[in-house]
């Protein structure tokens, strides 16, 4: 009787890996195919000097070598970093305030809503063409009504805030459903205990919001410096890297090593390094916004 009963309960727990399997095994298949293949590809690629199409022979670390004295690297390193000074906090407090002040309308909050979070769905095309059409230094709405006629994706010194503000347009939508969320889960108990201890509504906001939305800003912080260290798509069809590579990020150098200079192996060497560095900052980051938090 009780062997059955084990035999009966063995037969069920490979029934049950079975079916975990079955499930299991079709993601493990795309994810080793389109992720972890590719990236030992990458790897392997960095170690040689091939072309664009993976022809090339076996040259050690010379191209990790060479990437460390490579000037025009570290400018684009440079150019990543001052796009993510200029995107990453004002977007976060940028979707912050409009959050607070979603939150707090009475009436057209789904308008207002609306209005900041339709530029989020829209393709980076239209985005970007969007915006070449309101800075126009001609006939932009922007130097119609400011009355500079400013061409700023061909200034050095107004490209890279140019494409940052664009981006900022396009994406706070996103961050700022992030923190309406929040928001809504902080409980409006405290902040009627509060009001009755006396509490006005600047410390309200500052006990009260800040501390329990926290999680939340460290969430959108971090999604944002992924985000931002990877900006490709608008630098690319905003100014192609220019004037005089001003806007050269590490992307669309890779970009133009693989597939203008036909170097592939090096191409792959950049996108080690990019990889590296944001694993890295991105795991300080996060530390950082734990310690944070816990005090």
């Amino acid at each position: 009787m009780l062997q059955n009963q084990r035999n009966a309960s063995r037969s069920r727990d490979r029934k049950g890996w079975r079916v975990a399997w079955f499930f299991v095994v079709p993601f493990l298949f795309f994810y080793c195919s389109f992720l972890v293949y590719p990236a030992i590809q990458v790897a392997y690629l960095s170690l040689t000097n091939s072309d664009i199409a993976g022809q090339g022979r076996f040259v050690g670390i010379s191209n990790y070598v060479e990437l460390a004295h490579d000037g025009d690297f570290w400018a684009s390193v440079w150019h990543t970093i001052y796009f993510i000074l200029l995107t990453v906090v004002p977007n976060t407090l940028v979707g912050f305030f409009f959050a607070l002040l979603v939150v707090r309308l009475k009436r057209l909050r789904l308008a207002v809503l609306s209005a900041f979070f339709l530029p989020y769905v829209l393709p980076v095309s239209v985005v970007t063409t969007t915006a070449l059409w309101l800075l126009d230094a001609n006939f932009g709405i922007i130097s119609y009504v400011f009355g500079a006629q400013t061409a700023y994706f061909a200034d050095p010194t107004w490209a890279m805030p140019g494409v940052a503000v664009v981006t900022i347009w396009w994406t706070v939508g996103f961050n700022m459903l992030l923190f309406i969320a929040g928001l809504h889960n902080i409980p409006i108990d405290l902040y009627e205990a509060a009001s009755l201890d006396g509490a006005n509504a600047v410390k309200r906001f500052f006990f009260i919001t800040c501390p329990l939305i926290w999680p939340v800003t460290s969430l959108v912080l971090v999604l944002q410096l992924i985000l931002q260290f990877k900006i490709f798509d608008q630098v690319y069809l905003l100014t192609l890297g220019g004037p005089y590579n001003s806007t050269m990020v590490v992307l669309l150098y890779m970009y133009r090593e693989a597939f203008q200079q036909n170097r592939g192996g090096y191409a792959a060497t950049v996108a080690i390094a990019l990889v590296l560095v944001i694993v890295v900052v991105s795991a300080l980051q996060f530390r950082l916004l734990n310690v944070r938090r816990t005090k």
